[in-house]
């Protein structure tokens, strides 16, 4: 069967926007007397079972024109027994879709945009063979467009039309993004660069962007490759810009992302001087390096355990630390490098990432490695206890990167750099193990890594950052920390006072404040805010916290805090 002759055939219709519905037609030719059909309960690189096919709705099948039985047999798993020799299998159903994360699919009358590990079902044993999937343009929304990464077989000037996979997981690992979009186009070293942006404001500095973007993506292949071109020949950036959102996902040349409006480049009115970048567009653009880079870091050079992936359940791996925290290692590190933030800028990200971690009192009971396998049942499950349980693979993962990267240039041999271009090309682009780390580090490094890796990726040891960013030359000065840090809370000012965290260890803890908790007064005062609280509480060592918890008013007694501090990072003068 040729390339052309699609073995799976998909017909996605918008079919009522207003009931964000999707209709789904697949056809497979030839089918087996036996036909299995499986819909994935995750997508990679967002790791936790999403059961995606508790929206999918009203299943049939029909062979050569006639209707026939579909039974489902698993929670995301449906058989159609058909009679020997029948030619066709069309089976038809309805996909309700109102997500607006990057992760799955979504549809009103502004937009659509689906994940086709949401809509596809997968034909067990047709894994392997092409796949063709057909989206129809929708005749009440004549003005929208469709963009997707996906080689085109057939296609009208707006995109809609037929796509074409070599296999299920070329077709999962592209997504597609219909509507009113704007968009526009840059080359690195010869490969075509598209991005596409849904729901700007008329403001919207698209030009800004594009060149922001494009020394992104120079700063990055130049880092993974000295010459040459990169091993996509065209990559697709898909923003929509939403009132409040933020997250993306990678794949192999393209990436799904979201941010709030506020926080797109706007063009500067005729009076104005050039605007400066907000630090919601310094995040955007670090969320944008951290998708690029996943290119190479982990939809090419991934864990061997991704080596193929199961969509029908979790997919463990210890390395996730490794994928994502180096990943955020480098996205900050890269706009730096690219000139499109200073120094001080870098710094102040970092001490960010380094004030997250050492507040989180879960680094002393989970390792990092832990954290990366059990991402599925704990890291993606946030709750009240989260940060008392748990260690963040992308944070404690990107200064484990920082603490190797430091430590190999202070003994003169080699940099993080090296080591990840030469990790790349050992394991060919694919997939790689600790082993394989290990390895190059040895080689580059000229010693035995296992220590470090053992102490900062196996144990719970604190990290040694601070004498390693000192022997850099960078300053490590504590200040005093917020009031919400010293007394062990994370709160929610929005309506009302409202405990969302009560940290271990801390005074709110000792005092018996619990998540959930509403904080109504200190002693004889009524509060809504924390600095109210700072205000009424000033040169008391022992004041009375008036609670509302699950209908009780209650009464805890909170020893005030010793002052705790926060670290800011500064470049010696």
């Amino acid at each position: 069967m040729t390339r052309t002759q699609a073995a799976v055939h998909y017909r996605v219709e918008v079919q009522d926007p207003h009931t964000h519905t999707f209709a789904v037609t697949l056809t497979l030719p030839d089918p087996d007397q036996r036909v299995i059909l499986s819909l994935p309960v995750w997508i990679p690189g967002s790791y936790l079972i999403r059961e995606f096919s508790q929206h999918l709705l009203r299943i049939e099948a029909r062979t050569d024109g006639q209707a026939i039985p579909v039974q489902q047999t698993r929670k995301n798993q449906w058989v159609v027994e058909v009679l020997p020799n029948t030619r066709l299998l069309d089976v038809r159903y309805t996909v309700y879709a109102f997500d607006a994360s990057v992760r799955t699919a979504f549809l009103d009358a502004t937009r659509g945009f689906f994940n086709p590990t949401s809509l596809c079902l997968r034909v067990v044993g047709r894994e392997q063979s092409c796949h063709q999937i057909e989206v129809v343009s929708p005749p009440d929304q004549k003005d929208w467009q469709l963009a997707t990464a996906l080689p085109a077989l057939k296609t009208s000037r707006k995109g809609f039309g037929t796509y074409e996979a070599a296999h299920y997981d070329e077709l999962a690992d592209n997504p597609f993004e219909l509507g009113t979009f704007w968009s526009g186009s840059f080359e690195v070293r010869g490969v075509p660069h598209r991005f596409v942006v849904s729901g700007a404001p008329a403001g919207f500095d698209g030009e800004r962007l594009l060149r922001d973007t494009q020394r992104i993506c120079e700063t990055a292949m130049a880092f993974w490759h000295d010459d040459g071109p990169p091993p996509f020949d065209h990559y697709l950036f898909m923003l929509h810009a939403s009132a409040d959102g933020y997250g993306g996902l990678e794949h192999r040349n393209a990436t799904a992302l979201i941010c709030q409006r506020a926080d797109l480049p706007l063009k500067p009115l005729a009076t104005e001087k050039p605007l400066k970048a907000s630090d919601g567009y310094t995040t955007l653009l670090g969320l944008i390096s951290h998708e690029y880079f996943h290119t190479w870091n982990v939809k090419r050079l991934r864990p061997i355990e991704f080596a193929q992936y199961d969509y029908d359940q979790e997919n463990h791996t210890e390395l996730l630390w490794f994928f994502e925290g180096f990943t955020s290692y480098y996205d900050d590190l890269l706009v730096l490098r690219a000139g499109l933030i200073d120094e001080a800028t870098y710094l102040k990200l970092l001490s960010k990432t380094i004030h997250q971690v050492l507040q989180t009192p879960g680094r002393h009971i989970q390792t990092v490695a832990q954290a990366s396998f059990e991402a599925w049942t704990k890291y993606y499950r946030v709750q009240e206890n989260t940060p008392n349980a748990t260690v963040s693979y992308y944070t404690k993962g990107s200064l484990v990167a920082l603490c190797l990267d430091l430590t190999l240039r202070a003994e003169g041999h080699t940099s993080l750099d090296a080591v990840m271009q030469r990790l790349y090309q050992r394991c060919g682009g694919g997939p790689m193990s600790e082993s394989d780390l290990l390895a190059v580090l040895q080689e580059l490094g000229g010693r035995s890594f296992s220590p470090e890796i053992q102490a900062w990726v196996h144990s719970t040891a604190e990290l040694p950052l601070k004498p390693l960013l000192e022997g850099a030359g960078i300053t490590w000065k504590e200040e005093p920390a917020p009031l919400a840090q010293q007394l062990g809370l994370r709160v929610s000012e929005h309506n009302g006072l409202v405990i969302k965290n009560v940290l271990e260890g801390s005074a709110a803890a000792a005092a018996g404040l619990a998540a959930g908790d509403e904080w109504l007064g200190v002693d004889d005062w009524r509060v809504r805010k924390l600095d109210e609280v700072a205000l009424y509480a000033r040169g008391q060592t022992t004041i009375r916290a008036l609670v509302a918890r699950d209908g009780r008013l209650l009464t805890c007694p909170l020893t005030w805090p010793v002052p705790a501090s926060t670290v800011r990072l500064l470049r010696e003068a």
